[in-house]
């Protein structure tokens, strides 16, 4: 009991100092925050007093400031003022002169003036007396020489017309010889500097061609059992096949060089395939017919890019390139028509023209021997007319037509076209007349020959001694090939001259083909 009293005791003792404590300690505290906000009260008011000195302080020095760039600006602007006044007063006293010296002028002017008046009155009344004085002395010389003024002009008008009249057909004459002279001596000059300077060997062709063979045994393969395989060749190709004592090649003989070219390539082609009979023989010549094309192809390109040409179409490059198996009076047209381009760009140099122009000229200027056995008419014109369809400019078209004199003349690039062409067809060993007329004699036998009913086609072999005629068998049996056979003889013995006499054979043959499946 007593330890229970005496906790309860202890308790409100306890309960009774907390009190008191706190009470303190809240009086404390009140006395030390209303010091602190005195402190504080009187760090404001300390630092808005310093604050406010700044901001007085700051406020006068931007007030000086102001002031001094207001001053500085001032007096720059009076400075100014000054010099633009002193130019002002510069070009016032410039003006004063000048309007001084413009007045002493004007009165120097005037001064000049009337004297100028008074000399040209003195002049009017001398020109007065002169005149007066001519017409004095123009009827005393009237009187002395017995004529009126308009007879005496014309006198010396008539004797002065003659003067100057023999004087100027003189100097004609001497002009027309001096200008004859130095042209016939410049275009000497520029002949002779394009031969020179252009060097081409002869482009004759010969009427053979040789092919090499692996041994002398490949001879007996190529004649075949009984000539059977030479006698095959002959016919698809229309060429004769030389087999001589050569040795290791035989020798391809025909006019027409594109027949020549066409058996040449069957030839080593079967060579190397070493299948060697008819039927092959037969399928090698058709496959070599399909394969010129892209020769003849390929020979237009190269003339074109030696001739530096550039822009040529299709169709023409396909012509130039017929031109490898043509000759003229035997140079080959082809390597003729490159020369005369090479020929036609030095002389079009010399004479300060187009030289790509001109080149372009040179390699078409025959471009219609090409065709000249298909289509009537000149190869010049002929040649023209293809251009024209081909989109060639018309100084190109006129050119080409006009290099044999057959159109006329537009442009310079004709008459160097024709000069060009003499040049290259007229030099040593460039041309046989001998050899143009062989050819043109075959080409006429053959013609005679496939202008009869019935024939499919005809070679002439042998250099012109005998003619062979493949005639269609469902047209013409075996006793119309007989009457054939004289008829085209006839007809050759009364159209064609010709040395020794010609052989006219007519082959008729008759083929079943089957096919086993």
């Amino acid at each position: 009991m007593n330890e229970v009293i005496i906790g309860v005791v202890a308790g409100a003792v306890g309960i009774g100092l907390g009190c008191l404590i706190r009470h303190i300690q809240g009086r404390y505290s009140a006395e030390t925050l209303e010091k602190k906000a005195d402190q504080v009260l009187k760090d404001a008011k300390r630092d808005a007093e310093t604050t406010r000195k700044e901001s007085q302080i700051q406020a006068k020095a931007e007030v000086i400031k102001a002031r001094e760039e207001f001053e500085r600006t001032t007096e720059s602007r009076k400075k100014e003022l000054v010099a633009l006044e002193e130019r002002i007063t510069q070009k016032e006293q410039n003006l004063d002169r000048k309007v001084s010296m413009i007045d002493k002028k004007e009165r120097t002017i005037d001064q000049k003036i009337a004297e100028l008046e008074q000399q040209s009155a003195e002049v009017k009344k001398a020109k007065a007396d002169v005149d007066k004085l001519a017409v004095e002395e123009r009827d005393k010389l009237q009187k002395i020489a017995g004529m009126s003024e308009e007879e005496a002009r014309k006198t010396l008008l008539s004797r002065v017309e003659k003067e100057v009249h023999n004087e100027m057909g003189g100097l004609i004459r001497k002009m027309q010889e001096n200008a004859r002279e130095t042209a016939e001596r410049e275009a000497q000059k520029i002949v002779a500097l394009a031969i020179q300077r252009f060097s081409s060997s002869h482009a004759s062709e010969m009427t053979t061609s040789t092919v090499a063979l692996p041994s002398d045994d490949m001879k007996g393969r190529i004649i075949g059992r009984d000539g059977r395989n030479i006698r095959a060749l002959e016919a698809a190709t229309g060429i004769n096949v030389l087999i001589d004592d050569t040795p290791e090649a035989v020798v391809i003989s025909g006019f027409d060089p594109v027949r020549r070219e066409i058996a040449k390539q069957a030839l080593e082609h079967l060579i190397a395939d070493g299948r060697i009979h008819p039927a092959r023989i037969e399928e090698v010549v058709a496959k070599a017919r399909e394969n010129i094309n892209e020769t003849v192809r390929s020979a237009g390109e190269e003339a074109a890019y030696i001739a530096g040409v550039q822009g040529v179409d299709p169709e023409l490059i396909r012509m130039l390139g017929r031109q490898k198996f043509r000759t003229s009076y035997s140079q080959n047209v082809l390597q003729h028509s490159i020369e005369v381009s090479h020929l036609m760009g030095v002389m079009a140099g010399e004479l300060d023209l187009d030289v790509s122009l001109a080149k372009r000229i040179g390699l078409f200027h025959d471009i219609g021997k090409s065709l000249d056995h298909e289509v009537e008419g000149g190869h010049a014109v002929i040649g023209a007319d293809l251009l024209k369809r081909h989109g060639e400019v018309q100084v190109v078209v006129n050119a080409v037509a006009a290099h044999h004199e057959e159109v006329q003349a537009e442009s310079l690039y004709a008459i160097l076209a024709a000069a060009a062409d003499a040049i290259s067809s007229s030099r040593v060993g460039a041309r046989s007349e001998t050899m143009e007329i062989y050819v043109k004699r075959l080409e006429k036998l053959e013609a005679i020959a496939n202008g009869f009913e019935g024939v499919e086609k005809s070679y002439a072999i042998q250099a012109g001694r005998e003619v062979r005629v493949v005639v269609v068998p469902e047209k013409i049996d075996d006793n119309n090939a007989m009457v054939m056979a004289r008829n085209i003889s006839k007809k050759i013995e009364s159209d064609l001259q010709y040395p020794g006499q010609i052989r006219v054979t007519v082959i008729r043959e008759t083929r079943a083909v089957e096919y086993a499946r």
